[in-house]
């Protein structure tokens, strides 16, 4: 199964938080080849400025290079159709805009998205992608 890892979904593994338990099950899973885990580097770019508030620059730095070497594929680039789609979603639902590129990459790859966010509640309930809820 695909699944789309929103900003929070990681910070809640970071911070041992409500839905940490999930997101490290899907991340040995993904190690194993079970699932596949993708992420925006919108996502990454948030999860990244976070840890600098939280802890400072280095532990950002720590951070940045275990997403890069766990088995979540971050996509690079921001394509056409991401940016329209994400435009989308902003005018539709009312989003942040970081949100809104987890939601257009999750409607791309037809995947499940791993998220707290209860933004994401209306794109759901409209059957734009199904959500996999950390609380």
């Amino acid at each position: 199964m695909d699944y789309v890892f929103d900003a929070c979904a990681v910070i809640a593994l970071l911070n041992d938080e409500t839905g940490a338990d999930t997101v490290a099950a899907l991340i040995t899973q993904a190690g194993v080849g079970t699932d596949r885990l993708f992420m925006s580097s919108v996502q990454a770019l948030e999860i990244y400025y976070d840890r600098i508030y939280v802890k400072g620059r280095d532990y950002a730095e720590t951070v940045l290079g275990s997403l890069y070497s766990s088995p979540i594929i971050i996509l690079q680039e921001i394509t056409r159709d991401i940016i329209q789609e994400a435009g989308r979603f902003k005018t539709s639902y009312s989003m942040s805009l970081g949100d809104t590129f987890a939601a257009a990459t999750t409607k791309k790859l037809t995947a499940t998205l791993v998220t707290r966010d209860k933004e994401m509640k209306a794109p759901e309930e409209a059957g734009e992608f199904s959500v996999l809820w950390l609380n």
